[in-house]
């Protein structure tokens, strides 16, 4: 059986609690106010950074030359496509690109990003693609249950909907999957128990991402 097969269970369970989720459920359907979504959309911004960081070091540490080129190749495109359009779909919400550098990441944005680039600047190559698939996976899964109930009238939400079940993102998923199946294919049992547990960890901290947005999280303590 695929790693990835293995984990789909535990996976199944996760998304529906992330789709099941208020802010998520409010998503789909349209209903959602802008004020939390603005929070996820700033918060996002922040993510990015880190998230590139990610592919820099899956270059690094990629066993072949054909890994290492895609992680590079998404390095490439999360800087200097990803985040132009997420500037451009933050300008939708009225949110400047000023505002985007000045945002301060919440404790749960902190927490996460300080796990994957810790993982992946301490864990092997097999660590840094199971931290990294449930942003993939889990965008993909509950872009694609949200869509098959309809798209929203609200086109800003429809376009999250569209993006993140469309092809593109897809068949990007589908890589990092796979990826994950070959590293785990010749991986001992303690190695794919590892894998399994910083999966778990990304995937938790996605659901907490859009609760800390739906919250509008911040800072109980300090200045």
């Amino acid at each position: 059986m695929a790693f990835t097969d293995d984990l789909r269970p535990v996976a199944d369970d996760l998304w529906a609690d992330i789709v099941d989720h208020p802010m998520v459920d409010r998503l789909g359907d349209g209903s959602l106010d802008t004020e939390p979504f603005e929070y996820w959309v700033r918060q996002d911004y922040v993510y990015l950074v880190d998230y590139a960081r990610v592919f820099a070091y899956g270059g690094a540490t990629a066993p072949t030359l054909d890994h290492m080129g895609t992680f590079a190749e998404l390095l490439h495109e999360t800087i200097d496509t990803e985040m132009d359009l997420h500037r451009a779909y933050a300008a939708e919400f009225g949110i400047d690109e000023a505002e985007l550098e000045a945002t301060e990441p919440s404790p749960t944005t902190r927490a996460y990003t300080d796990f994957l680039v810790r993982t992946a600047a301490t864990g092997t190559f097999g660590d840094l693609v199971a931290a990294l698939l449930p942003c993939m996976w889990g965008f993909n899964e509950t872009a694609t249950r949200l869509r098959a109930d309809g798209l929203p009238d609200d086109d800003r939400y429809a376009e999250w909907i569209r993006t993140y079940s469309g092809e593109e993102f897809s068949e990007l998923t589908a890589w990092c999957k796979d990826l994950m199946d070959e590293v785990a294919a010749d991986a001992t049992g303690t190695d794919r128990e590892r894998y399994r547990d910083r999966f778990v960890t990304s995937a938790r901290y996605e659901y907490r991402f859009w609760d800390a947005a739906w919250r509008r999280e911040e800072w109980t303590v300090g200045p």
